[in-house]
C-alpha cells in the first residue's frame, strides 16, 4: 500500500509536468505564428501569475461557489468532534470546518497546506451517515490534506482555468490579428498550430482527471489506514452510490475536489468524470482490507 502511494506521488510530478509542456507549447506556437519570442516569455509569466492567484485563493473560492458556511463547534459539535479528533490522530493542525447547505450527500477539502485546509460536508451527508461513517469520510478528506492533495488540486485546477484562458485568447490573436507571418507560414504548420491551441484545453481537462483520479484511490487508502476500518468508507460509499445526488450549486471548476461527483450525470459528464466510480472504489477497499 505503501508502494502504491509513492507511486502515485511520483505519477502527480509527471502529470504536473504535462502542464508545462501545454502551456510552453502554446507559447511556441503563437510565438512561431507571430514570428515574435517575446509572446512565448508574456504567455509563461501569465500562466504563472494566474496559477498564483489561483493558489492563494482556492481555499475562498472554494467555498464562495459551493455556499459553504465556516462553523464553530457549538454549531455543530458531531463535525466538528470528527474534525478535530482526526486532526489530533493525524498530527496536523485542526482545518477550518465548513457546512454547506445541501442535501445532496458530499464533502470535500481544499487549501494550499494542512495549514491553510479547509473540510466541508454537506447537511445531507450529515443526515445519511452515522458515526463510523462520518468518520470514514471525514478521514478520507483529511488523507487529501495529510498527502498534500489539496496543494496538488490547487495547481491542477489554476493550470487548467490558465491554458483554457490562455487558449481563448490565442485563438482570438489567430482570428483577428493582422499581424501574422502568414506569407511565410505554411498553411499545415498554420492548421498544426490551431489544432493545438484548440486541443490543448482538452488534454488539460484530462491531465486533471488523472490526477484526480489517482488522489482519490490515495485518500481512500489514507483514511482506511487512519480508521483501521476500510469497510465503513466501503458503507459511506454505498451510501453515496444510493442517495448521491447532484448539488444545488455545481461548478465544473470545484468538482474535483469532493468525493463523489457533485455534477449532473450524464454522457459527456460521465466521460470526463474526475471521480473514479464508486463501485470501483468500494471494490478496492473491500479486495485490500487485509493489507490495511
Amino acid at each position: 500500500m505503501y508502494s502504491a502511494i509513492a507511486t502515485n506521488k511520483r505519477n502527480t510530478v509527471f502529470i504536473m509536468l504535462g502542464f508545462v509542456v501545454l502551456i510552453a507549447v502554446i507559447g511556441w506556437v503563437i510565438g512561431y505564428l507571430y514570428n515574435d519570442v517575446t509572446i512565448f516569455y508574456v504567455i509563461g509569466v501569465v500562466a504563472l501569475i494566474y496559477a498564483l492567484i489561483q493558489y492563494f485563493a482556492a481555499g475562498a473560492l472554494a467555498t464562495a461557489v459551493t455556499g459553504a458556511k465556516e462553523i464553530d463547534k457549538k454549531d455543530n459539535p458531531r463535525l466538528w468532534r470528527v474534525v478535530e479528533n482526526l486532526s489530533i490522530t493525524l498530527g496536523l493542525p485542526m482545518p477550518k470546518v465548513y457546512i454547506i447547505d445541501d442535501p445532496a450527500p458530499n464533502a470535500f477539502a481544499t487549501g494550499r497546506d494542512p495549514k491553510h485546509a479547509v473540510v466541508a460536508a454537506t447537511s445531507g451527508i450529515l443526515e445519511i451517515m452515522d458515526d463510523r461513517e462520518l468518520t470514514a469520510v471525514m478521514a478520507h478528506e483529511m488523507g487529501h490534506v495529510q498527502n498534500y492533495d489539496i496543494r496538488v488540486s490547487t495547481i491542477a485546477f489554476g493550470m487548467v482555468s490558465a491554458i483554457a484562458l490562455i487558449s481563448d485568447l490565442v485563438m482570438r490573436m489567430l482570428w483577428f490579428g493582422g499581424n501574422r507571418r502568414e506569407n511565410n507560414t505554411s498553411p499545415i504548420v498554420l492548421i498544426i498550430g490551431i489544432v493545438v491551441i484548440v486541443l490543448a484545453p482538452i488534454m488539460a481537462v484530462l491531465i486533471q482527471m488523472a490526477i484526480s483520479r489517482q488522489r482519490e484511490y490515495l485518500a481512500d487508502a489514507s483514511s482506511a489506514m487512519t480508521t483501521r476500518d476500510p469497510e465503513a468508507l466501503a458503507d459511506a460509499l454505498k451510501k453515496l452510490e444510493k442517495f448521491g445526488r447532484p448539488m444545488k450549486s455545481q461548478s465544473t471548476a470545484t468538482a474535483h475536489l469532493f468525493i463523489s461527483d457533485p455534477l449532473k450525470p450524464g454522457i459527456i459528464a460521465g466521460l470526463f468524470s474526475t471521480h473514479p466510480p464508486l463501485e470501483d472504489r468500494i471494490k478496492r477497499l473491500r479486495g485490500n482490507a487485509g493489507k490495511f
